[in-house]
C-alpha cells in the first residue's frame, strides 16, 4: 500500500464521516498579534474616558483618542499633549497669517467691586467675531487685565486723571498725582499677561492657540483698566451689547466707553447716569472733558462737556451732568479697529 493510502486509511478511522480530503483543505486559524504601540481599547470605561476628555478639553474625539493612545491613557497627561500639540499648531499658523489685517474683532467689558477694564481683541472677519471659541479669548484676555490691575498694590487716596490716546495718536499723557494709575496696556504689554488661574502661560499662548483652531489672523490690541477709590464711579456703556458665554459681568460688543465720576454721595441712579454718559461717549467721541464753563462751538465740539447731549441735543452734556450731583473726571473710549485704516494710508 502506498503511503498516501495509508494515510487515508488512518485519518478516514479517526474522524468516521469527515473525509481526509475536506480535513485537509480547512483553513487555518488566524493568529492574532498584539499592536506594536499603546492602543485604547473598546471598553465601557476607556470610552467614558475618551468622552471625558473630549468634554475637558473641546478637541475632535479623533485628537482625543490619539492622545489617550500616545499617553497609556492616563487623563492628565493627555490634556497636556493635546494643548501642547494644538499650541504646535497655533504658532506655525499664526506665523503663515501674520500681516493679515484684521479690522473685526470685539471690545470686552469687565467690572468687578472698584475696577473695571475694558479690552480689545481683532480678528480678520465679522464671521469670526461671531464664534463662540473668540469670545471665550476675549473674556480670557479680560480676565488676564482685571487680575494684573487686581494685583497692583497701591493705596489709593484719590483718582489720578489718565489719559488714555488711540492707537491713531500713539501717545499716552499722565497727569502727576498720588495715587497715579498705569491705566493702559499696548498689544506686547497686554501679550505677556498671564493667561489667567485656569489657564496655563500668557495670553499671548491662549491667542496662538484660538489663531489655530479658528484659522484666521487676530491681535490682543489694547487694554485700559480703571481703579477708583471711594467716592468715584465707573459709568461704562457698550454698544450693540451681547453677554460673555459663561462669564455674567463681562459684555461684549463693537464700541465701549468708561467714565469717571466723582460724586459726594452716593446716589441709587449712578449706575443709569452713567450709562448715559457711556452713551454719549460712544456716540459723540469727545477728545477731552472740558470743563462746565466752555461756551459750545468752535474747538469746544471736541469737548465732551460742552457737546451737545447725545439724548437731548436741545442741552449741553455740561447742563444735562450738573444737576445730577456727579463731576466727570475722565473718559475711556474704544472703537472695534479704529486705526487700521489710518495705518493702511499711512
Amino acid at each position: 500500500m502506498s503511503l498516501l493510502r495509508s494515510l487515508r486509511v488512518f485519518l478516514v478511522a479517526r474522524t468516521g464521516s469527515h473525509s481526509a480530503g475536506s480535513l485537509l483543505r480547512q483553513s487555518p486559524q488566524p493568529r492574532h498579534t498584539l499592536h506594536a504601540g499603546p492602543r485604547l481599547s473598546a471598553s465601557a470605561s476607556s470610552k467614558e474616558l475618551l468622552m471625558k476628555l473630549r468634554r475637558n478639553t473641546g478637541y475632535s474625539f479623533v485628537n482625543c483618542k490619539k492622545a489617550l493612545e500616545s499617553c497609556g491613557g492616563d487623563l492628565k497627561q493627555a490634556e497636556i499633549w493635546l494643548h501642547k500639540q494644538a499650541q504646535k499648531e497655533g504658532w506655525s499658523k499664526a506665523a503663515k497669517l501674520q500681516g493679515r489685517k484684521t479690522k473685526e474683532g470685539l471690545i470686552g467689558l469687565l467690572q468687578e467691586g472698584n475696577t473695571t477694564v475694558l479690552v480689545e481683541v481683532n480678528c480678520e472677519t465679522d464671521f469670526v467675531s461671531r464664534n463662540l471659541k473668540f469670545q471665550q479669548l476675549v473674556q480670557q484676555v479680560a480676565l488676564g487685565t482685571m487680575m494684573y490691575c487686581q494685583s497692583l498694590k497701591d493705596q489709593l487716596s484719590t483718582y489720578s486723571k489718565v489719559r488714555w490716546l488711540t492707537s491713531v495718536i500713539l501717545a499716552l499723557w499722565k497727569a502727576e498725582a498720588d495715587g497715579s494709575l498705569e491705566g493702559f496696556l499696548n498689544s506686547s504689554e497686554l501679550s505677556g499677561l498671564p493667561a489667567g488661574p485656569d489657564r496655563d502661560g500668557s495670553l499671548k499662548d491662549q491667542l496662538a492657540l484660538a489663531i489655530g483652531k479658528l484659522g484666521e489672523n487676530m491681535t490682543l490690541k489694547r487694554a485700559a483698566w480703571v481703579k477708583v477709590p471711594s467716592g468715584f464711579y465707573v459709568g461704562s456703556y457698550v454698544h450693540g451689547a451681547m453677554q460673555s458665554p459663561s462669564l455674567h459681568n463681562l459684555v461684549l460688543g463693537k464700541y465701549g466707553a468708561l467714565v469717571i465720576c466723582e460724586t459726594s454721595e452716593q446716589k441709587t441712579n449712578l449706575e443709569d447716569i452713567g450709562r448715559r454718559l457711556g452713551q454719549h461717549v460712544v456716540g459723540m467721541a469727545p477728545l477731552s472733558v472740558g470743563s462746565l464753563d466752555d461756551e459750545p462751538g468752535g474747538e469746544a465740539e471736541t469737548k465732551m462737556l460742552s457737546q451737545p447731549y447725545l439724548l437731548d441735543p436741545s442741552i449741553t452734556l455740561g447742563q444735562y451732568v450738573q444737576p445730577q450731583g456727579v463731576s466727570v473726571v475722565d473718559f475711556v473710549r474704544f472703537e472695534c479697529g479704529e486705526g487700521e485704516e489710518a495705518a493702511e494710508t499711512e
